[in-house]
């Protein structure tokens, strides 16, 4: 018998054989129980668009029933979502999943309102729709099993920067602009007597570290109603509150639907404070960018199938060294699903601790492939895994997981050599050693991104439609264009007088 715990009426959760915990998934049935029993008035049926950002069709509580499970509601224009269809071809019909069902703890009684994600089929009984972010998961899922394998686990560290206020004026041709205010920041000139300095903010306590109760709030939300459990927080690196919040592992759309939720509940939080979160990149110059490092493992009849206690560097299996060596190969093409906005490689530069060659290690966060080896021997055989830390928080979780599993899987079928290690501070190298050791650098660029990834897909299409992977080059491509067009503010400085 699983060991249950709850709190209150708040979310239940379920003890597995190897100490974790786990919410528990509820039926429809269940839904329609909860929504009497809590008085839920609204339903929102949750949906995430290509780039990433969630939606929402809201739908009064009592048109919910075992119906709107089976043959969905019918109210999405698709052709308005990001990424999916044209205006021709636009009636859409959501499915919402009744393991993802949760009550929104900051809405109020009389309207309170719960939500469930949705999954994304076209009208008139035509299928799914190729381009649902999460139908991506679903199939990377399905190929997983297909190649013999019980499930992947993943899991991710999210970096993400909470300020006072932003003020931006990006729609003006004559006057663009933005200003960051942060009572952390080392340029307040009304925030702490101690302002954190640049690249100094690691693990900062109380009075300089401003957002504890936050960040502690964030997980009581995320974990109690939302069934997202999470490990610790605190604060990152950067001045003018980086924070980061971890979350355990989960299989593979589990892990996209808790990030999506993440991402809402810290945005949510932070409104109800008075502040505002964001998982822009680097929205700081001169201050290290936020980056989501992803934690990946194959398991099969519960044996974790990357751990292998006679690798004298790593306890890695040679499965594990195939997968590595899968990511590796196809880095340079993954950035255009992994870091897909032009500011993620304002991150992927030299001196900010962000990845910017492709190496693999243990230990080495100069890699970006890397093995944690925090525990050796059985007691770290369910840890083992290996960190992909080329992903930043602005990617979409359902896209970035589904092409790293991709990458892998075809890193074990062709039985992609990993290479050798390298254990050397790689951004100290200079370029001759690099190129002697064969390390090759992350695209420059957006634009050099999804020239990659139109140059590398093979990988990709047991999971990916043609369409979804032309459709994120397009929108990849248009957003480089629309950036490269605007003057900058600093090339003001540069040539004004030229």
């Amino acid at each position: 018998m699983l060991e249950q715990k709850r709190t209150g009426e708040k979310m239940p959760y379920r003890k597995l054989p190897d100490g974790r915990l786990e919410a528990l998934k509820r039926t429809p049935e269940e839904v329609l129980e909860s929504i009497k029993k809590e008085k839920v008035k609204f339903v929102e049926l949750q949906l995430t668009d290509l780039p990433g950002r969630f939606h929402c069709s809201t739908v009064p509580a009592h048109t919910v029933n075992l119906d709107t499970f089976e043959i969905g509601v019918p109210k999405l224009d698709g052709s308005s979502i990001k990424g999916f269809v044209e205006i021709q071809e636009s009636d859409m019909v959501l499915k919402p999943d009744p393991s993802t069902f949760a009550v929104i703890p900051w809405t109020v009684e009389g309207i309170k309102t719960a939500r469930m994600i949705s999954d994304v089929y076209w009208g008139y009984e035509l299928g799914r729709l190729s381009r649902d972010p999460r139908a991506i998961a679903q199939k990377a899922e399905e190929v997983i099993r297909d190649s013999e394998y019980d499930l992947a686990y993943l899991g991710a560290e999210i970096e993400f920067f909470v300020f006072d206020k932003v003020i931006f004026n990006s729609t003006e041709p004559y006057a663009q602009s933005y200003r960051i205010e942060s009572k952390e920041a080392e340029w307040s000139s009304t925030g702490l007597e101690h302002p954190i300095r640049f690249k100094e903010g690691y693990a900062k306590t109380s009075p300089q570290d401003t957002l504890a109760e936050y960040r502690a709030e964030c997980i009581r939300i995320l974990e109690d109603d939302f069934g997202v459990l999470c490990g610790f927080h605190g604060h990152e690196v950067g001045t003018a509150g980086q924070v980061e919040i971890n979350m355990f592992h989960d299989t593979l759309t589990n892990m996209a639907d808790g990030v999506m939720t993440y991402k809402l509940v810290a945005k949510s939080v932070a409104r109800q404070r008075g502040m505002v979160a964001t998982m822009m990149p680097k929205p700081i110059f001169l201050e290290n960018a936020s980056g989501m490092h992803t934690h990946v493992s194959l398991w099969k009849r519960g044996k974790n199938l990357f751990y292998d206690p006679d690798d004298p560097y790593a306890e890695l299996s040679q499965l594990g060294r195939y997968f590595g060596g899968g990511l590796m190969e196809h880095s340079r093409s993954l950035a255009a699903i992994v870091a897909p906005t032009t500011n993620s490689y304002r991150r992927l530069v030299p001196g900010y601790e962000a990845p910017v060659y492709i190496a693999w290690s243990r230990r080495n966060r100069s890699a970006n492939v890397r093995i944690p080896v925090y525990h050796k021997g059985p007691k770290g055989a369910k840890d083992k895994r290996i960190e992909f830390r080329t992903p930043d928080p602005s990617c979409n979780p359902y896209l970035s997981f589904a092409a790293i599993i991709a990458a892998g899987l075809d890193g074990i079928k062709k039985k992609t050599d990993i290479g050798d290690p390298i254990d050397e501070d790689i951004y100290k190298l200079t370029p001759e050693r690099r190129k002697q050791l064969g390390i090759r650098e992350l695209p420059g660029s957006l634009k050099e991104a999804c020239e990659e990834i139109e140059g590398d897909q093979e990988y990709l299409k047991p999971i990916f439609t043609q369409d979804a992977i032309d459709k994120i080059i397009e929108l990849g491509m248009k957003d480089h264009a629309e950036v490269s067009m605007r003057p900058h503010p600093y090339e003001f400085h540069l040539y004004f007088d030229i």
